[in-house]
């Protein structure tokens, strides 16, 4: 009853499994149809100077040829240069200053102590002066729109506007110059006292009203036309065969937009909707088709799921975000951090599959989707090759290096088929690959925050953890000094078995150097750390001696767990003896102790087997390794017969038969066993 109870909650299990599952991927679909752009897809690809090898393109409605940018630029400052600024005329100006100079005088007049009939004089030659300056006008010039020459400008007085040229109004020099000119006409006037008193009377009376001018400038802008002729119904854009010039070019950009337009208004955004909803559905159907064929170990594990399905959503609406911001460039956004990511934390065939989905995503949604996915695809193959075996940091560096060389290939080849000249290249264009190679390196970061977040284990995190200058590391070769010497030589044979087989290197060699720490609990009961001639077994029965072997495994997986090593490399520790028997021990018991019945699970390691390809090499290189420094005088043939019979004995004991090892490998293992202990014990190989 309680097995059918188990049974049944396994099945409740994976049922529930499943759904999560559909559920993540029914979440994700609408959170990438929902931030894409609705809108509907224009049919061709415009490139200018390409031929065009579809059909002939004939208009199916009326629409105008859009204004480029340049043209738009140059009407703006064509109309702004025809567009006269407004000022402000200020009549209270010129009857406060001049009544301001008769009060002066009469001043200084009256300290002075001179007639009426002199100060009178001085009064209405100043006085007409400034009244015939004032009348012309006195302005400042704003320096926005100061020319060497005059200029129209508007002068408004009281809401009634007059036309005029700055070249026949005042500034306050040339009013002060034409005041001297004119006081040299009075002979009995002392001209410097007098011209003095003028010129601190004269102000403009003519200011630039900012506020009216900014506005008029508005309004011409906004009467600009964006478009130059029109294109009819029915009449021909491209002809199959011609090259897309500028004109060409224009006319199909204009076309576009016109599709665009008309999409929006007379299209149904719901159609639009369901057709992006069916796309997006396809590619993560196809990837988790792709997980479910070849990674099921991914596919079973909703959590390992759940990341991809975050990192493709977040990368798709970083570029939905960017389309609706406009931003200028879309190729700043770094589209090669996802391979990179999820090369890191998973496989290189699963990156370049995800790769390629999120950039056939995008390229619905891009312009100039080939020349997208050109650059993107052979960026992201790129990122991921160049990280293919990730042992040292510096190789983001490199790879960084080596996704700008190839940006930079790509955009030169494009660039040549577009202009057909270097001269016209232009390469400020390239700055966006550029930003989004340093943004790329962001990647590093984040597969740190992923890895505390779904708990996983990089290539990063294991090279840090086969540093000897590791903790635990340090610990074990300082207290059992053989066993750190045993677990470097297992690592090596272990690390070269997998590079030919095919397998994480990494990951088998941090699961060798750390697969014995058990034994720092008890280090002379191992005869790897025994250098004395005292053996501490001597002094206790078979079954205690078993048990103090056997315990090194249940203290190595407390050990790591408690250092924080990852559980990927802490199985390794469980299952680096599998279920085997201490034989030596078990053997002692059985030919001392005849008469006696033995419970064999005393003298037999825990489990489990090993469930993986490099648990298993890596139990076949401690095994080789511990019993090839029992040889007295190893040979080639002793040393053959050693490996042999090492991993015959696996193999009798159903120790490989989990780990996905197959015979081949079998025989490529040993044959890079054989090598590897001859070299170390320096045999000369006969030829």
């Amino acid at each position: 009853m309680a097995t059918l109870s188990s049974s049944r909650q396994k099945a409740l299990l994976r049922k529930y499994a499943r759904n999560v599952k559909f559920l993540m991927m029914v979440v994700s679909t609408c959170l990438i149809v929902y931030s894409l752009p609705k809108q509907a897809k224009f049919s061709y690809e415009i490139e200018k100077g390409r031929i065009w090898n579809q059909k002939d393109l004939v208009s199916p409605y009326n629409f105008a040829i859009l204004k480029t940018q340049a043209e738009i630029q140059a009407d703006r400052k064509n109309a702004l240069a025809n567009t006269s600024q407004l000022y402000q005329l200020n009549t209270e100006v010129a009857q406060q200053q001049i009544e301001g100079f008769k009060n002066d005088l009469e001043i200084k007049w009256h300290n002075a102590g001179i007639d009426d009939r002199q100060k009178n004089k001085y009064i209405m030659a100043g006085s007409n002066l400034l009244r015939e300056v004032y009348d012309k006008g006195v302005i400042t010039l704003n320096s926005k729109y100061q020319q060497n020459q005059g200029y129209p400008i508007i002068i408004l007085q009281k809401n009634v506007s007059a036309e005029k040229n700055t070249a026949e109004l005042f500034t306050r020099e040339t009013a002060i110059n034409y005041c001297s000119q004119m006081l040299g006409k009075y002979a009995d006037i002392d001209k410097t006292f007098l011209l003095d008193m003028i010129q601190n009377r004269i102000q403009s009376n003519i200011i630039y009203d900012d506020k009216l001018t900014t506005r008029l400038e508005a309004e011409v802008l906004e009467g600009l036309s964006l478009t130059r002729g029109m294109v009819q119904k029915g009449e021909v854009i491209v002809s199959k065969g011609s090259v897309v010039n500028d004109e060409v070019f224009q006319k199909l950009e204009s076309y576009k937009k016109a599709f665009e337009d008309n999409a929006r208004i007379n299209g149904n955004p719901k159609l639009v909707l369901a057709g992006q909803f069916l796309l997006v559905s396809i590619t993560i159907a196809l990837l988790m088709i792709f997980l479910y064929l070849f990674r099921k170990d991914i596919y079973a594990d909703n959590r390992l799921v759940s990341l991809i399905l975050l990192v493709i959503t977040a990368m798709l609406f970083t570029l939905s975000m960017a389309i609706k911001l406009e931003l200028p460039n879309l190729y700043f956004i770094p589209y090669c951090i996802v391979p990179i990511i999820i090369r890191i934390l998973f496989d290189t065939r699963l990156a370049l599959n995800i790769h390629l989905l999120v950039v056939l995503i995008a390229g619905f949604f891009v312009p100039n989707s080939f020349e997208f996915a050109y650059f993107e695809i052979t960026a992201g193959m790129v990122s991921i090759y160049s990280i293919k075996n990730l042992v040292r940091r510096e190789q983001f560096l490199i790879s960084a290096v080596i996704i700008t060389f190839t940006y930079f290939v790509s955009f030169l080849g494009i660039s040549l088929i577009r202009e057909g000249s270097l001269v016209d290249i232009d390469w400020r264009n390239f700055i966006p690959f550029a930003v989004s190679v340093l943004l790329t390196l962001l990647a590093y970061p984040l597969i740190y925050l992923f890895e505390k977040i779904f708990a996983i284990t990089s290539d990063i995190t294991l090279i840090e953890l086969t540093n000897t200058n590791a903790p635990l590391l340090r610990e074990m070769a300082f207290t059992a000094p053989g066993t750190f010497q045993h677990s470097l030589q297992v690592a090596n044979l272990a690390e070269n078995a997998i590079y030919a087989i095919g397998g994480n290197a990494l990951l088998v060699r941090a699961g060798a150097l750390y697969h014995d720490i058990g034994k720092m609990e008890n280090p002379l009961f191992f005869v790897e750390n025994q250098n004395s001639g005292f053996n501490p077994h001597d002094k206790v029965t078979y079954e205690e001696s078993a048990q103090i072997i056997i315990r090194h495994v249940y203290k190595g997986i407390e050990m790591a767990q408690k250092a924080n090593i990852p559980e990927i490399v802490i199985d390794f520790i469980r299952t680096h003896h599998g279920n085997t028997r201490v034989d030596y021990f078990y053997q002692s018991f059985l030919k001392n102790f005849p008469e006696k019945i033995i419970n064999e699970n005393t003298f037999r390691y825990p489990g489990p087997i090993p469930f993986s390809k490099e648990a298993g090499v890596l139990m076949l290189a401690d095994s080789v390794e511990a019993a090839s420094r029992s040889l007295k005088a190893p040979d080639e043939k002793s040393i053959s017969a050693l490996v042999d019979r090492i991993v015959k004995y696996k193999l009798d004991q159903n120790q490989l038969k989990d780990s996905n090892i197959t015979l081949k490998d079998i025989e490529t293992i040993k044959t890079i066993f054989k090598r590897m202990l001859m070299s170390i014990y320096h045999v000369r190989i006969d030829y």
